[in-house]
């Protein structure tokens, strides 16, 4: 048995060489550099190509190298095909981290005084007064960031698909309760898991419900924003300011709208990036666990797929 790594668009050299010191032994191949894909079992894939699927006769588990699983052609992959994520308590925080970041600098106007810095302008301004911020997905990551923002005096709602109940927040879900949920936000955060029905959510529809002066923040996924209606809604008045960490095609196309939009930030999709060592532990567990018949960790719904 083999495994093979399937990580495209970034450089392996690291995450191979601790794959290996912690699976001492194990044949650990880098696609598409495979003698015999019959013998795999086991890939660690990150926005894999659909065609390497059909390839792997003997798949048993697909371990995807981050805290989502959208990258994986589930509907490729037969029934029996275990797929697992990588949970790790770092990513947690440091999502909490970035999101209270932006809303505080969008808050305190932050970028606004830094172009009147370059211009030699000195118009200083009160803070923004809105403090309710709207989380759109109420897993681990959803909840870390919910509990960051109380911890820190901000009044925190929360939306998932089906219902869901935490101390200090308020919760609705399913498109029946969206409407009731957006009507009187500051901030909305999307961490929704990337599914058919979430795809293009965040769209010119979601838009003209929020209030006027509310500002996005995405640190999901790219394919939740319809990048047009998005620019409407800032362009029309409808939206006052928007965060993106993630984006469609990464890293960002040059000429892309969002780069130079005087109302858009763009980061490089860095709210939370995985540890290879955390990582690697948690990998090795899962192929050790595989060999040996036992348990793997951090297996998703694959009829939710997340």
């Amino acid at each position: 048995m083999s495994l093979l790594v399937c990580v495209s668009r970034r450089d392996n050299t690291k995450l191979l060489e601790e794959l290996r010191a912690q699976l001492p032994g194990v044949d650990i191949f880098e696609w598409p550099h495979c003698p015999d894909l019959t013998q795999v079992e086991f890939v660690l894939a990150w926005n894999a190509p659909d065609e390497l699927w059909a390839q792997l006769p003997n798949l048993q588990v697909v371990q995807s190298f981050g805290a989502g699983v959208d990258g994986i052609a589930q509907h490729l992959l037969p029934e029996h095909v275990q797929i697992t994520r990588i949970v790790d308590e770092h990513l947690t925080n440091d999502m909490a981290e970035y999101v209270l970041t932006h809303i505080l600098a969008y808050k305190l106007r932050l970028k606004q005084y830094f172009l009147q810095q370059q211009q030699g302008i000195w118009k200083p301004k009160r803070a923004h007064a809105g403090s309710h911020v709207g989380i759109m997905g109420l897993g681990e990551l959803g909840r870390a960031v919910a509990g960051r923002l109380t911890d820190n005096n901000f009044t925190v709602s929360g939306w998932s698909a089906s219902p869901k109940s935490f101390a200090e927040i308020d919760t609705y879900f399913g498109k029946e309760q969206l409407a009731s949920f957006l009507g009187n936000l500051d901030y909305l955060v999307c961490l929704l898991p990337l599914t058919p029905s979430t795809k293009g959510i965040l769209n010119k529809s979601l838009f003209s419900q929020l209030p006027s002066h509310c500002v996005l923040i995405n640190v999901a996924r790219g394919q939740h924003v319809i990048a047009s209606d998005l620019i409407w809604a800032l362009d029309n008045n409808e939206l006052a300011a928007a965060c993106l960490d993630v984006f469609t095609n990464e890293p960002l196309d040059d000429e892309h709208p969002f780069w130079l939009h005087p109302n858009i930030t763009v980061t490089p999709h860095c709210a939370a990036l995985t540890s290879v060592a955390t990582a690697c532990e948690q990998i090795a567990h899962n192929y050790l666990s595989l060999m040996n018949n036992q348990s793997l960790a951090n297996t998703i719904d694959r009829a939710k797929g997340y």
